[in-house]
């Protein structure tokens, strides 16, 4: 079975505005090599993955569903979308390691909501009206991945409703 995350956002940039910062955060990082750049990881047909296994992509969001969790348990109209999918080679926090080594200077560098989730099972984080809210769950948010977050945050847990 996969293990597939999703960063939902609801932001005014374009998706493919969302793809080149996470491109450059990606090579600045070393998560990403150089054959990640923002056109590639919109390409449907280019399949990239990290040196750790992780499979990356950048989607643009149509318009939702009304019954969509995203906006009728967050509240958020997701524009812009990163999934990730983790790779079966090497262990799984590892490349979630490498998640949030993205994810945490992208929420600094991406204005407007956002969702981490699993599956629509865990939600990961949450950032609405500018204020960012992290599982309490200290398994998920261990000291050395809470030392990438570049903004201020508090711990509440968030769930889906509809699940």
């Amino acid at each position: 079975m996969a293990i597939d995350m999703d960063l939902n956002l609801a932001t005014q940039l374009p998706a493919a505005d969302v793809a080149g910062r996470l491109a450059e955060i990606g090579r600045d990082t070393g998560v990403f090599g150089a054959e990640f750049t923002g056109e590639r990881l919109m390409n449907k047909q280019v399949f990239l993955y990290t040196p750790q296994g992780m499979w990356v992509r950048v989607l643009e969001e149509e318009p939702p569903h009304p019954w969509d969790p995203i906006v009728t348990d967050l509240g958020l109209t997701r524009t812009a979308a990163v999934a990730f999918r983790m790779g079966k080679e090497t262990e799984t926090w590892i490349q979630q390691d490498d998640m949030i080594r993205l994810v945490a200077p992208l929420l600094a560098r991406v204005d407007g909501d956002a969702v981490l989730h699993f599956q629509y099972e865990v939600i990961w984080l949450f950032r609405k009206n500018g204020e960012l809210n992290l599982n309490e769950r200290d398994d998920i948010w261990r000291p050395e991945r809470l030392s990438l977050l570049q903004q201020p945050y508090r711990r509440q847990t968030h769930m889906f409703d509809s699940f």
